[in-house]
């Protein structure tokens, strides 16, 4: 059964910043030593710049590409239906934002997920069918239009 799609009824997802994949458990203490316990701080202090984000990865003592990546999971695990549950294997397909998300046609993410599963895994049962993608996707239009990652 799907969930109500009204945009009114989807909100933002937060989660403890050690539940992002990869994280390492020492990145996690170093994140929250900065102020940084949840995926939304992580990403209100990350800001919208380069400049930003670059100045945030010195402050943490970590490259500016490993941020981008927990920058993006934070950004897709937003989305209900994902969490941190799929953000990784969506953000190692290469859909990197909600935006992204958002714009992304059902079957381009279900192809992209699933050589992702058959290249590291040798296991295409493992892919999410196309009903939940979809679900995603719709769950991500819907962020999009409030505009507003603390919702």
């Amino acid at each position: 059964m799907e969930p109500n799609y009204h945009p009114s009824t989807i909100k933002s997802l937060n989660f403890a910043i050690d539940l992002l994949p990869g994280l390492s458990a020492t990145d996690a203490q170093n994140l929250k030593a900065k102020g940084i316990a949840t995926t939304r701080a992580l990403l209100q202090k990350a800001g919208q710049t380069k400049a930003q984000r670059q100045s945030l990865a010195i402050a943490l003592g970590v490259r500016l590409p490993l941020l981008t990546k927990w920058i993006a999971f934070a950004d897709i695990a937003r989305v209900p239906a994902v969490g941190c549950q799929h953000c990784g294997a969506i953000v190692h397909s290469g859909v990197v934002s909600l935006a992204q998300l958002a714009q992304t046609p059902v079957g381009k993410l279900h192809q992209q997920i699933l050589r992702l599963q058959v290249q590291n895994l040798n296991r295409a049962d493992l892919c999410p069918d196309l009903g939940q993608m979809s679900i995603w996707i719709k769950q991500a239009q819907q962020l999009q239009k409030l505009r507003t990652p603390s919702t």
